[in-house]
């Protein structure tokens, strides 16, 4: 928020203006919108345009709190023409937007770092498998791109000691651009997932033909 509500006597003259306040209202609609993606909420907080639309901003704030679960009454219940016409109750709602918006960013941000984190720890599992079929000692440090350093020397100094011709050519003979990177990812994501789906579907095989030996012997048992 970037408005002129940064200061804190301009905040407290239009709380005490409530909806009079062309810039109270600008600071709700911009929390609302701030908020709306963060939790995919139906209900939103559009800009007024003049005193004629002072009843549907109610209207609009009303439904969002109560989507929000707002645990202030007097933001939420009773006349709603009477509602924000005290400067506590304005502030009441400038708090309780601007916390939830700081809760929302926080989980937000955790999400992301999660997420992060996860394929950090997967691309280095990938490495630590190179790691080990090449021989090098288990890392230290979960640091990737000096492993991949280290996985470089050591292909080369293995490459090194085997004959020319042991190593067939590349089948790439020029690096890849990032949009060619991500199509190739794409395309072995889709080859795992097929292969995952045979493997699976050839242990369900496997496990009907076991079962069946067991229901012949059953078979002749009974007979």
């Amino acid at each position: 928020y970037t408005g002129p509500l940064l200061e804190e006597e301009a905040l407290k003259k239009a709380a005490e203006n409530g909806l009079s306040s062309p810039e109270f209202l600008e600071l709700c609609s911009w929390l609302g919108s701030q908020i709306k993606p963060l939790c995919n909420m139906e209900e939103s907080i559009t800009s007024t345009d003049g005193d004629k639309d002072i009843e549907s901003f109610q209207l609009e704030i009303s439904g969002f709190l109560k989507e929000m679960s707002c645990p202030y009454s007097s933001l939420i219940s009773g006349d709603i023409k009477h509602r924000l016409r005290e400067k506590e109750d304005c502030l009441k709602l400038l708090l309780f937007l601007s916390t939830e918006l700081q809760a929302l960013k926080i989980l937000h941000n955790k999400q992301l770092k999660g997420s992060h984190l996860e394929k950090h720890n997967e691309i280095y599992q990938e490495v630590q498998a190179i790691c080990d079929a090449v021989g090098l000692p288990k890392p230290s440090s979960s640091d990737i791109p000096p492993l991949l350093t280290n996985v470089e020397l050591k292909i080369k100094d293995i490459l090194s000691k085997v004959q020319n011709n042991h190593v067939g050519k590349s089948l790439l003979t020029q690096p890849l651009n990032s949009s060619q990177a991500e199509r190739l990812e794409k395309i072995n994501d889709a080859l795992r997932s097929e292969y995952e789906c045979r493997r699976r579907m050839l242990m369900k095989r496997l496990d009907v033909t076991v079962q069946s030996f067991g229901w012949s012997d059953r078979a002749k048992v009974s007979s």
